[in-house]
């Protein structure tokens, strides 16, 4: 089963686009970062920074266009690695057309019951069976656990949480404006991001059929 250990950050903008960054320092494809972003008119696109990391993400999720171009994210100045999230952070992502500053805030209350679970349990595939129903009912459009594209299924075990407390995101040079909710729920696959801006530290499975 394919593991990809790193973060997601999801936020929206006052434009009406939101975005959805997976950063991946431990994975299949080695360490890469790709942008997903669903536009206000409902186009959702892919931002993928090589052919082989395009066509993996495309066949788990649904796309109406991809973008094959460098996927930089720098952390306090330095490349992202496995360092873990933290708060006062800032996130520089250059990706073709987009660029974007993110703050990192502290844990909200979510983010410290994370912390108490083991980590070894808390990304264990087997636990989606008790955090899906959970997250379902607490946090709109969240999934931990569903079928994915081309028959693959795929565990999300979270084991920390961090706010986004402030983002300047932009377009081909167009600023999109300041810090909004993930909302409505992103449409690329079986879930969406939590709706709160955020950076959910995780290990990701897919079980790929056989």
């Amino acid at each position: 089963m394919p593991t990809f250990t790193g973060r997601i950050a999801g936020w929206g903008t006052a434009s009406g686009t939101r975005l959805v960054l997976g950063a991946w320092h431990a994975s299949p494809l080695g360490t890469f970062a790709d942008v997903m972003v669903e536009r206000p008119d409902g186009e959702r696109l892919l931002l993928a920074p090589s052919a082989e990391v395009a066509e993996f993400v495309a066949a788990t999720y649904t796309f109406d266009s991809t973008v094959v171009t460098p996927v930089s994210v720098v952390v306090d100045g330095r490349p992202l690695a496995a360092t873990p999230t933290s708060a006062g952070q800032v996130w520089e992502l250059q990706a073709g057309p987009l660029t974007a500053h993110l703050l990192v805030g502290e844990r909200p209350a979510l983010g410290r019951v994370l912390r108490l679970v083991p980590r070894r349990l808390a990304t264990a595939p087997a636990l989606t069976r008790v955090t899906d129903p959970v997250a379902r009912a607490l946090l709109r459009g969240v999934r931990t656990r569903g079928s994915a594209g081309g028959g693959r299924t795929e565990h999300y075990g979270a084991h920390d949480l961090h706010r986004l407390v402030a983002a300047g995101t932009r377009w081909e040079g167009t600023d999109l404006g300041p810090l909004r909710p993930l909302d409505p729920p992103v449409r690329f696959g079986f879930g969406s991001a939590p709706r709160d801006p955020g950076i959910t530290d995780l290990v990701t499975t897919i079980r790929l059929p056989h």
